[in-house]
């Protein structure tokens, strides 16, 4: 009899083939980003031979006026795209879970189109909306020049939140909000003392979402900013048009280093906040 352990039928990770696929789909996915953060510090201008290392690519981008402005925008409607985004989709959610009304389903999925809808037709649609129906003024100084992407991106956003609201409170004991509403608490109070705090992780990661979905943002972008509005991504793919140098890469990786810390900060929440559950007691 062999003493290796045998493999369980659905112990997958021990599967040699698996693993090397698993190897293989990694590579495939996080060697190009590896690239690229590497010949961010090349010492050369062209960014197929490597010369060397150095960081005078960043030590450029520091003193990029323009860029930094563009840093600026892409900050700012991320922001304000975040704190609408997470009330509306807050109380979109509630509303759907809460009321039970004739079209439930259908408004729920309603909420769900800007998911699966291309992003290239939001943007035509959004500049059509902005251009012929609304009519947003030009030549608006900061940040009201910003107003048309800002709302688009909420457009776009909100729905995500809504999302991961609405999968939180599938796990809600709804005899919590019930016991508190026997105890003397209003609508309002039960709400904000009993449903928020359980709400609490997938609200901090529905931000986190919209945070990042706004801030990596290009083709919505592109199709409502104005002609003296230039946001990061928008102002990276004009600079890619031209020539791909180092200065290129280093602005990616800065753009990068952004979205994977937002992404490890959203799961140490998910995980901080299911330590924090309560477990079942027999």
């Amino acid at each position: 009899m062999s003493d290796r352990a045998e493999v369980g039928l659905l112990d997958y990770s021990r599967r040699l083939p698996v693993r090397l696929v698993l190897l293989v789909v990694l590579l495939f996915l996080y060697l190009p980003l590896a690239v690229l953060v590497l010949f961010s510090f090349n010492d050369s201008r062209r960014t197929t031979v490597w010369k060397g290392f150095t960081t005078e690519w960043y030590a450029r981008l520091a003193g990029n006026a323009e860029l930094i402005l563009a840093l600026a925008n892409s900050l700012t409607i991320a922001l304000v795209t975040t704190l609408i985004a997470l009330l509306i989709g807050t109380l979109a959610a509630i509303g759907l879970w809460r009321f039970r009304f004739p079209g439930n389903g259908l408004v729920g999925s309603a909420f769900s189109l800007p998911i699966v809808v291309p992003e290239i037709c939001m943007g035509v649609a959004f500049l059509i909306f902005f251009a012929r129906v609304l009519r947003w003024p030009q030549g608006l100084g900061w940040p009201l020049d910003l107003g048309p992407i800002i709302i688009a991106h909420v457009a776009f956003c909100f729905p995500f939140v809504t999302v991961v609201v609405r999968a939180r409170l599938a796990s809600f004991n709804r005899d919590l909000e019930e016991a508190a509403r026997d105890l003397g608490a209003s609508p309002w109070r039960a709400l904000f003392d009993v449903v928020l705090p359980h709400l609490k992780p997938s609200l901090v990661a529905g931000a986190l979402l919209a945070f990042t979905l706004s801030l990596d943002d290009f083709v919505i972008t592109f199709f409502t900013a104005g002609p003296d509005t230039v946001t990061f991504p928008v102002k990276v793919y004009s600079m890619v048009r031209f020539s791909v140098t180092p200065e290129v890469n280093a602005i990616s990786t800065l753009l990068l280093l952004i979205t994977v810390a937002l992404t490890l900060v959203a799961l140490r929440v998910q995980a901080v906040a299911g330590d924090l559950q309560p477990r079942p007691t027999a």
